[in-house]
């Protein structure tokens, strides 16, 4: 998968600045921010990058008497595990019920699921807030016997710590033939079945289906435009996961998927980071 690296400069450089700021990215495809001096280093994949849309958003930021420019190169290749080794992340404990974590790490903390995930990349890792928002919703839902469709799997670890908690069959969806690639490894390295991995974006829905449980860890404006596609493959009381957008952008998903017949049951939030539910079809 390739990514550019952005390096956006803001002037005044603030908190809140660059907290808008990255709220204002999310929405236009990037996955990634990390603070920086002088501003924020940004990620997003090539292959969503578009010129005339990051400038159009720069040019509706709302805070006045603010400047923002950026450069961006593409981002180098590496080796993530190597890097997560080097940086010595620790395993990723989730509600005290799931860890996650790499083959390289030592003195695991035990947990009713395990799960190892080779990333050999920057996201998917289930840092990310948005990860672990759907795992928590995932850790509270009875899927048992339940048939469960993921959109923009990446890693697969939202599938197969489903697949743990007894779905079956599992259908994982990934428009990146690397992240295709990297699922059916880390689908093997925990030892799951009952889990089909295809390249493919909504339009790959068509046919497929019926599922009881929908998960879709994208991007607001992927889920707005794909969440009627999402719908044509559900039934009576089949449940919608979704995440990758702010709080603020609540509003705006809800009213699209209400449009489609889906009712709200709840959300969650980390970090200015939501997921929310949703059943359908509306009692």
């Amino acid at each position: 998968m390739k990514y550019f690296e952005f390096t956006f400069t803001t002037l005044p450089c603030t908190d809140t600045m660059n907290d808008i700021l990255a709220a204002f990215l999310g929405e236009v495809g990037f996955e990634s921010f990390v603070e920086c001096e002088g501003g924020l280093t940004a990620y997003i994949q090539q292959a969503l990058y578009d010129e005339s849309t990051l400038k159009s958003a720069i040019a509706e930021f709302p805070l006045s008497d603010t400047k923002i420019t950026y450069t961006y190169t593409e981002a180098e290749d590496k080796d993530w595990n190597e890097e997560w080794e080097k940086n010595f992340f620790q395993p990723i404990v989730i509600g005290d019920r799931c860890v996650i974590h790499s083959t390289f790490h030592q003195d695991i903390p035990p947990a009713e699921y395990d799960i190892v995930i080779n990333p050999q990349m920057a996201f998917g890792t289930g840092h990310h807030e948005t990860t672990s928002l759907i795992i928590s919703e995932l850790l509270e839902s009875d899927l048992k016997g339940k048939s469960l469709l993921d959109m923009g799997c990446g890693t697969s670890i939202l599938t197969i710590l489903a697949r743990m908690r007894g779905a079956q069959p599992c259908t994982a969806i990934d428009i990146d033939e690397w992240c295709v690639r990297n699922s059916i490894e880390n689908i093997e390295l925990n030892h799951v079945d009952d889990i089909a991995v295809s390249q493919g974006d909504a339009s790959s829905l068509n046919g497929l289906g019926p599922f009881d449980v929908v998960i879709a860890n994208i991007n607001r404006n992927i889920l707005l435009n794909d969440m009627k596609q999402y719908v044509a493959c559900m039934q009576l009381g089949s449940e919608l996961l979704m995440s990758g957008f702010y709080v603020d952008d609540i509003p705006v998903i809800r009213a699209e998927a209400e449009k489609n017949g889906l009712k709200f049951v709840s959300q969650k939030e980390k970090n200015r980071w939501a997921a929310v539910k949703f059943i359908y079809p509306v009692g």
